[in-house]
């Protein structure tokens, strides 16, 4: 038996995202000049990225598990769990991208693919795969 173990959006992350939506919707209003389009899509950004940091307030852990199985992160902030049998395959995804290396760590459920970034889980995700490929059954 391990101890549950679970990982998570870093805190400093939607304070950025929403210190980044104030400082766009600012600058929208000091550069406007009355044009609303301007001001307009500075709110919707601002908008945008205060749901995104929503988000991660009220769902950072995206992954956590234990010896029955995992609990991931669906949807806005809707928890699922799968219990190990279901876990088809879990792996790590290395791409080149921009000219920088990109890592997703990858749970299949055969149905499902659930990705997971270093942004949702705090840490490299080559850090996590073997906490994850040591419990699969398959």
């Amino acid at each position: 038996m391990t101890d549950p173990m679970s990982w998570r959006v870093p805190i400093w992350l939607p304070v950025v995202k929403l210190a980044g939506g104030v400082a766009l919707l600012l600058l929208a209003l000091a550069l406007a000049d009355g044009d609303r389009a301007q001001l307009g899509a500075g709110a919707v950004v601002c908008a945008g990225l205060a749901g995104w940091a929503a988000r991660d307030l009220l769902a950072p852990v995206r992954l956590a598990v234990d010896e029955d199985g995992l609990t991931v992160v669906t949807g806005f902030a809707r928890r699922t769990r799968l219990t190990w049998e279901r876990v088809e395959a879990v792996r790590l995804d290395t791409r080149p991208r921009l000219g920088v290396r990109t890592e997703t760590l990858e749970v299949d459920t055969g149905d499902t693919l659930h990705v997971f970034t270093k942004a949702d889980l705090g840490v490299p995700p080559e850090e996590v795969l073997p906490h994850l490929s040591s419990r699969t059954t398959r």
